[in-house]
């Protein structure tokens, strides 16, 4: 029962605080402030547990396994949900249904954990698809707007299409090899036609997940029409959920076919940084600007994926620490607009700094960190990633990714501009900062700086691989 216990904490305390929201919910309930500074404080003890005290070892017959570098990362996806309950607290104190809200969001976070800890295929295919179907619903809350049925709907879609193509892909691993075990697979994998096909199945499956062109279609629309803080739990926790799936499942079953898997991540890395990139330049919304602009930043850990070494689990998990720090400040300050001024283009945001300098210099580190400004954090992260990718010597590829940087740096520094730009006219109306949301601000600025000049952090997550 001890091993149980020190193993599945992070999953157990999930549990528990789903009973409690439901217990609450089906008693006579409490305001909806109190209620969110409960939940608030329930999720930042989930924080401390997923990243303290984590033990290596296996249970359900090797179905699920933990280990340090397992509780790192379900740690980063806990302090991802942390941010965005206190980011986007404008909107989640006045919504009726926030217990619900809550308990969909906290569904969808064991799925992930679960994810990151499996290690057999059924286990894997289960856990995927409870990180996916509550994030359908949750895409839906904004029950007023027309935009969050369609993209409920074309969530839905997608998710149906990925999981199809997902079990097609898990059916010829079973008959190919007999077993669903990641142990017994991977001795059975070879550089083989339906060996291939079967890599290629379940990687487009990936691919729909993580937003990898051309299988990103569903991606903007989603973006603009949930409200932003599922937006952001897409972006932040599902994408970093998925990675660090991606890498387990492709170093654990595919190693056997490193041919076939560079070509392909080669060829998608180039196109989803050349289409996110070209995308993010045309657009006004914001939120379908940070669609793209993730899309671009999937790319760059496709670019990391091709090395083909241990180097790149490190450099993907820091990089999904440091992008959960800098895309949350982005949608902090667009979810307190949104919220508050009903402000969704880009083109609005001009002189915020003059009404709002807080908000507006949140905004500018976060871009900062996603363009790959040093000493943001997120320059540091794109290196990691760039020098993973070398490891191969393909650097006809990594001067590709450079030039993308380079691009990118025009559409992040073009809003920072018009942000610290004196208004035309009417200026942006000043906003009231709730103290949760100046806190999740604080938090995510701080770990901009300190995830880029504090060295340890890279070294311990090497460490832990």
């Amino acid at each position: 029962m001890n091993e149980y216990l020190q193993l599945m904490k992070s999953e157990l305390m999930v549990i528990l605080i789903i009973f409690i929201l439901m217990f609450i919910k089906l008693g006579k309930g409490l305001p909806n402030g109190t209620l969110l500074s409960l939940v608030q404080l329930l999720l930042l003890i989930n924080v401390a547990v997923s990243f303290g005290f984590n033990e290596t070892g296996r249970i359900f017959n090797g179905m699920f396994v933990h280990n340090e570098l397992a509780g790192f990362q379900k740690g980063i996806l806990s302090l991802a949900v942390y941010l965005i309950s206190l980011l986007c607290s404008d909107w989640l104190k006045d919504h009726e249904h926030m217990p619900e809200f809550f308990m969909l969001m906290l569904s969808a976070l064991l799925g992930m954990f679960f994810l990151v800890s499996s290690d057999h295929l059924l286990m894997f295919y289960l856990s995927l698809e409870l990180a996916s179907i509550p994030v359908a619903a949750m895409a839906n809350f904004d029950l007023e707007r027309r935009k969050s049925s369609e993209a409920a709907m074309k969530m839905v879609m997608s998710s149906a299409l990925a999981s199809g193509i997902m079990l097609f892909g898990i059916s010829l691993i079973y008959g190919i090899s007999g077993s669903l075990d990641f142990a017994t697979i991977w001795g059975s994998l070879r550089n083989e036609p339906l060996h291939i096909m079967a890599f290629v199945f379940l990687f487009s499956a990936f691919a729909f997940k993580l937003s990898v062109v051309p299988f990103h279609f569903w991606t903007a629309d989603v973006y603009e029409g949930s409200p932003v803080a599922v937006t952001a739990f897409l972006s932040v926790a599902s994408k970093g959920a998925v990675s660090f799936a991606l890498f387990n499942i492709l170093y654990k079953l595919f190693p056997n076919l490193s041919a076939p898997w560079y070509t392909l991540v080669v060829v998608l890395s180039i196109l989803t940084m050349l289409i996110g990139n070209f995308f993010a330049l045309r657009q006004d919304n914001f939120l379908r600007f940070l669609a793209f602009s993730s899309i671009a930043q999937v790319g760059f850990i496709l670019v990391a994926l091709s090395g083909q070494n241990s180097q790149v689990i490190s450099a993907v998990t820091y990089f999904v620490l440091v992008y959960v720090f800098s895309n949350l400040a982005a949608f902090g300050v667009a979810s307190v607009l949104r919220s508050q001024l009903g402000i969704e283009n880009i083109s609005q945001l001009k002189g915020l700094y003059k009404t709002s300098p807080a908000l507006a210099w949140a905004l500018a580190l976060g871009l900062f960190s996603l363009a790959g400004i040093p000493p943001a954090a997120g320059f540091f992260g794109k290196l990691f990633l760039l020098m993973a990718g070398a490891a191969k010597g393909n650097y006809w590829f990594i001067t590709i990714a450079a030039l993308n940087m380079i691009v990118s740096l025009y559409y992040y520094l073009r809003i920072v501009k018009l942000v610290f730009s004196a208004p035309d006219g009417e200026q942006v109306q000043e906003v009231k900062i709730l103290k949760p949301v100046g806190l999740g601000l604080v938090i995510c600025s701080a770990g901009i700086v300190l995830a880029g000049i504090v060295s340890w952090i890279y070294d311990h997550i090497n460490s832990m691989v």
